[in-house]
This record gives C-alpha cells, sequence and structure tokens, in this order.
C-alpha cells in the first residue's frame, strides 16, 4: 500500500505556498506516518528546500514532528479544519437527515462532495453494528467508484462530466472496480434515471453502499449522501430497499437549503 496517491504529490512548477500546501497535504493524507525521507521521495524537492519548508510548517503549527521523527499533520491545522467542518452549511442543514437514515437502517451514513475527480467526506454517522466502516472525515475517494461520487457524477451537467472523465485515472482497487470509460458512462447514464447510484464493493472489497446526490436551488450538485455497510449483511436487495430512502434523505436535505439558505445571489 502506498502512502499517497500520485495526485498528491508536490509538483516542480508550483510556487512557495502550492508546495507547502501539498507538504501539508502528502503528510495528512498519508495512510502511514511519513519521515523526512519518505517525504523527500514523493516531493521532489532539493533536500536543503524541503527541510526548510518543513521547519517553517512546524514552527507555524501546521505540522509536527513525532518521538518517531514522523511527520503529523500540527494543532493548527486540526483547529482550522474543525472550524471549517463546523461552519459548513450543508453539514449543519444535513445533519439531523443522516441521523434518520442511520436510525431507519442501522448502518453507516456518509455525506460527501465533489472536489475535482474525487469525493471529500464531510460527515458521517457510524454505524450500530459492531463491525463499522473504516472511513474518516475529511478523507478522499475516487468518484468512478463509490456510490456517492457516481451519483455526483450523474449529477454534473455533460459538458463538466466529459471534461472529468477526459482526466480521470483508472485504476482497479477490486476485481468489480469499473476502469473502462464507456461502462462507467452507461451506468451513470443509467443512474440518471434511477436517481440514485450504487457501489458493488468497487472501491473496498466487502463493501457496498447506495448514494443519492443533493442539489440546491438552482439544480447545481452541492453534495451526496450514502448509507454504507459490509457485503455480507448487505445484500442487492437490501440496496434496493434503502435506495428510496437515501433519495427521501437527499431531497430533505434540499429542502432545508431551499427555506434555510434561500435564493442565491
Amino acid at each position: 500500500m502506498t502512502a499517497v496517491s500520485t495526485s498528491e504529490t508536490v509538483s516542480p512548477s508550483t510556487g512557495t505556498l502550492g508546495k507547502a500546501i501539498a507538504l501539508v497535504e502528502l503528510v495528512a493524507l498519508s495512510e502511514r506516518p511519513l519521515r523526512f525521507t519518505d517525504i523527500l521521495d514523493l516531493a521532489g524537492q532539493p533536500r536543503g528546500t524541503l527541510h526548510r519548508q518543513l521547519g517553517h510548517l512546524v514552527e507555524e503549527g501546521l505540522l509536527e514532528l513525532n518521538a518517531d521523527h514522523c511527520y503529523e499533520p500540527g494543532l493548527r491545522l486540526l483547529k482550522l479544519a474543525s472550524r471549517a467542518w463546523g461552519r459548513s452549511d450543508l453539514r449543519r442543514l444535513a445533519a439531523p437527515h443522516l441521523q434518520a437514515l442511520h436510525d431507519a437502517t442501522g448502518e453507516t451514513i456518509h455525506l460527501g462532495m465533489l472536489r475535482d475527480t474525487e469525493i471529500i467526506y464531510l460527515d458521517k454517522v457510524e454505524s450500530r453494528q459492531a463491525v463499522r466502516m473504516a472511513s474518516q472525515i475529511g478523507r478522499a475517494s475516487p468518484a468512478y467508484c463509490t456510490g456517492v461520487g457516481k451519483a455526483a457524477l450523474a449529477a454534473l451537467p455533460q459538458s463538466r462530466l466529459d471534461a472529468l472523465l477526459d482526466v480521470m485515472d483508472f485504476r482497479p482497487f477490486t476485481q468489480h472496480t469499473i476502469v473502462a470509460r464507456p461502462v462507467l458512462e452507461a451506468e451513470i447514464a443509467a443512474i440518471r434515471k434511477a436517481g440514485h447510484a450504487f457501489d458493488r464493493e468497487e472501491h473496498e472489497a466487502g463493501i457496498r453502499c447506495v448514494a443519492a446526490a443533493i442539489f440546491d436551488q438552482e439544480r447545481t450538485f452541492v453534495g451526496g449522501v450514502s448509507v454504507t455497510g459490509p457485503a455480507y449483511r448487505v445484500g442487492e436487495e437490501m440496496l434496493d430497499t434503502w435506495a428510496p430512502l437515501v433519495r427521501a434523505a437527499a431531497e430533505a436535505v434540499m429542502e432545508e437549503i431551499a427555506a434555510r439558505l434561500g435564493p442565491k445571489g
């Protein structure tokens, strides 16, 4: 398992601020602790420059160097992330409806939004079951092989969808992952008709989910909601049963957006 995806490495053409932000992302999104030599291999910066950059980030509290000489997110970064998360209008408005969906299904509920070709999870209601999801708020997952991601892609205007598909890095996470663009496009067409999307063990083996898109009052995609569970207790019939519940939750959030936030502009 690699520490980070290639999309999180530092581009040589990025400016000083961009390189610093990219270093923070390398550390924060890594699946394992990173030492200086790990970051040096990933960042592609000169050793001296990288050492200074990391030193500045530690001084500013955005990164910390732990007792094992590994870098980890600093308390200042966590404070900023917490403040941004707490101020999310979408998260605030969706919260009671996520809880209601959780009460109805007993499984893990996610709220996510699209960022480029990835889904960022904004909120999560944990399953009541003993076996739970390992997902985390703030984590990114590929749009083409996740329920919320495919619901998001299906909600986009065709021109925007085509642009994302042109730059999408298809790779198989499991034997069920869709890696052929024509197959994904056919599924997106089906999602548009059905109003919901499935993840049938496409991102993680043994994990299934059903998701629906959330639109604002101008019919612009703003997020997606999903219910997720392990395949051994979530069969195809269960996904079909949950689909209307997930669509209803998304519609309830849309009503909240229309009532609380009002029209744009």
